[in-house]
């Protein structure tokens, strides 16, 4: 768990480069509120063993964070991490029994609860630029892209608008969304890190990426106009802070490199299916929620076979 924390350092500091003190605020905030709440229930409810030392609030609180807006309220953010913590994963009896990743539920809670507060956007000082003055809010990469497609313009006239962040500054992190969502190289620097730990495998990561590319590339192909390249699909949105930071949650996917292989195409499907037909622009969070559904489902169609068990039934 704190290998993890130590991987997300990198995009902690873009987060806090682009939007400042608003960012430390929401991690501050976030992370207390998720080890609070787990240290109230555990100590009071359930009256069971604390065990708030071994990373899993921290990670929760860190990963909550990235999946809001730097100008959240505090009382919101406060709300979400007790849907986190509370709902998603003491209700079931905490670390290791929860079914749902319970930063993903925080998100999906007050994004149903509180939509308009989740998608107002504060923009970031954009790189070798003066800070904006004239707006402090706009949409999205991928709120560009639903807005001026509904409105009836194209793919190449949505990435001509004067606004729009470009693959450059999705790759660094001068644009609008979520704390995790804005810097796609800090996020490989911290997947580069658990890679070589051996924190997480390649089996989910790739297969997430390969099914999301192969999907959106064959859309792109027949019809540029109305649908997204895979390379600004990869670049915007949650891609790749859900790919390698919550979709490898050992807990929520399957345990068999089988099940992750089907675990990860299933989530990269979902996303762009969500992303190009859905209600809103990113598809990330219910992808990855979709599938930790199916997961128990997963597990026993690829059980792992036991040392012994062809002797047994010989």
């Amino acid at each position: 768990m704190y290998g993890v924390v130590i991987a997300m350092i990198p995009a902690i500091l873009v987060s806090v480069y682009f939007f400042g003190l608003d960012a430390a605020r929401v991690f501050l905030i976030s992370i207390l509120a998720c080890l609070f709440f787990e240290w109230f229930i555990q100590k009071y409810l359930i009256k069971g063993q604390v065990t708030i030392n071994d990373g899993s609030a921290l990670v929760t609180g860190v990963l909550l964070a990235f999946n809001v807006p730097a100008n959240l309220p505090a009382w919101i953010l406060i709300i979400g991490a007790l849907a986190a913590i509370g709902i998603a994963k003491m209700s079931f009896g905490g670390l290791g029994k929860n079914p749902f990743n319970p930063a993903l539920v925080g998100r999906v809670f007050l994004l149903i609860s509180f939509p308009v507060q989740m998608t107002t956007w504060p923009k970031p000082q954009a790189l070798f630029e003066a800070p904006l003055t004239d707006a402090l809010s706009g949409p999205t990469t991928l709120g560009f892209f639903k807005e001026g497609l509904m409105k009836g313009e194209s793919v190449q006239e949505i990435m001509h608008n004067p606004g729009f962040p470009g693959y450059v500054n999705d790759f660094l992190g001068a644009q609008g969304g979520s704390l995790g969502e804005i810097s796609a190289f800090a996020l490989l620097l911290g997947a580069a890190y658990m890679f070589y730990r051996k924190i997480i495998t390649w089996h989910i990561p790739v297969s997430y990426l390969g099914s999301a590319v192969i999907f959106s590339g064959i859309l792109w192909l027949v019809d540029p106009t109305r649908f997204i390249d895979p390379l600004m699909h990869l670049l915007a949105g949650g891609m790749i802070l859900g790919v390698f930071y919550m979709a490898t949650d050992m807990v929520t996917s399957p345990i068999t490199a089988k099940g992750q292989l089907i675990f990860g195409t299933g989530a990269g499907l979902l996303t762009i299916l969500i992303r190009v037909w859905g209600v809103y622009p990113e598809g990330v969070s219910f992808a990855i929620l979709i599938m930790n559904a199916f997961t128990p489902l997963i597990n026993m169609a690829f059980k792992p076979k036991r040392f012994g068990e062809r002797m047994a039934h010989g």
